[in-house]
């Protein structure tokens, strides 16, 4: 009886030792397959990166005419609208009278600045730039104004500019889809942009530097990120709708990358005003001094950062003018034209 149990518990053991033998070969295999596995990287991508947009394409469309609005003095006018991201954009197009030149007429895109997206208007007949584009209209260019996504009866969302690389995706694909255009010259681009307007009208700059020739900007949102953090607009009285896209976006971000710095690599690689080495057309600023609604030292600093990098760049301020520079508008706009014809005629 004796040895049977001494037996038994000599088979006990071998097993006990087989087992332990078993899992620890499992356990070793485990941690070997462990060892010899690649080390997952963490890449950072996000649409509204500069490099990111560099490499998105831009296909544009052919340019549709959706109806023949009244001629202005010396330009006709139309309705038209153009493809982004598979959404419908329409935009206001003039094409000036007469014979055009034999590579085409001149083009400056206009960048409008922010309009309550819902009450924006295509083509208006008062107020919302109903002044402002005829100038250039009527000095021989073709102006060509994009609403952007959500605007007036474009598809879409307003998405907005700054925390959203929407509405300059929406105008670099205008801007391919008039360089399509019959009538115009592909080689002699040029982009007109305020306040909101020349924060798109900058990120054109760096992202596509080619196309675009010659850039002139008013009152533009053009600070870092830095700047906007602390930046608030008292004439921005968004719907509740738009406000909380703004916001979704804006806040998705800071919960991913921390509240903007000039030391984040992320927001640095958002920033356009990091970029400006890369810009190859000549740029002129303009600003209202009493300006309320954008600070002056936004344009007053890009001034210095394009002057310093030894880029052509032009820097114009206005006493008692407003955001809109309504009190200069003429000079502004003599100053403006005159930028234009050097560059582009």
């Amino acid at each position: 009886m004796k040895r049977i149990i001494i037996f038994l518990v000599v088979i006990l053991l071998l097993l006990i030792a087989f087992f332990i033998f078993k899992n620890n070969r499992v356990s070793n295999s485990l941690i070997t397959v462990k060892k010899i596995l690649p080390t997952p990287t963490l890449t950072v991508s996000n649409p509204l990166q500069i490099q990111a947009m560099r490499e998105r394409s831009y296909p544009g469309s052919d340019i549709k005419i959706e109806q023949t609005l009244p001629d202005g003095l010396n330009y006709h006018q139309y309705l038209t609208s153009y493809v982004s991201d598979g959404l419908k954009i329409y935009a206001l197009l003039t094409v000036p009278f007469g014979q055009k030149p034999t590579n085409g007429w001149p083009v400056i895109v206009f960048n409008h600045g922010y309009i309550t997206p819902s009450t924006y208007q295509t083509f208006p007949t008062v107020g919302q730039y109903a002044t402002y584009y005829p100038p250039f209209a009527k000095a021989g260019y073709i102006v060509f104004k994009p609403d952007y996504r959500g605007n007036g009866n474009s598809q879409g969302s307003p998405e907005g500019a700054y925390y959203s690389p929407a509405y300059t995706v929406d105008d670099l694909n205008a801007i391919v889809s008039i360089k399509k255009y019959p009538d115009a010259d592909p080689n002699k681009i040029g982009v007109w942009g305020h306040s909101m307007g020349g924060n798109i009208t900058l990120r054109d700059l760096v992202v596509d530097p080619k196309d675009i020739k010659v850039a002139v900007i008013w009152g533009g949102v053009v600070g870092s990120y830095e700047d906007l953090q602390n930046w608030h607009d008292p004439s921005y009285h968004p719907s509740a709708y738009e406000l909380a896209l703004r916001y979704r976006f804006r806040q998705d971000l800071q919960d991913k990358y921390g509240s903007p710095s000039a030391n984040s690599p992320f927001w640095s690689s958002i920033d356009p005003t990091n970029y400006l080495s890369d810009i190859t057309a000549p740029v002129q600023l303009h600003v209202g001094d009493s300006d309320e609604e954008v600070p002056t030292f936004f344009s007053l600093n890009l001034y210095n950062k394009l002057k310093t990098l030894n880029k052509t760049v032009e820097f114009y301020e206005y006493p008692g003018a407003n955001h809109n520079i309504s009190q200069g508008f003429d000079l502004a706009m003599q100053r403006s034209l005159q930028f234009f014809d050097k560059y582009l005629k």
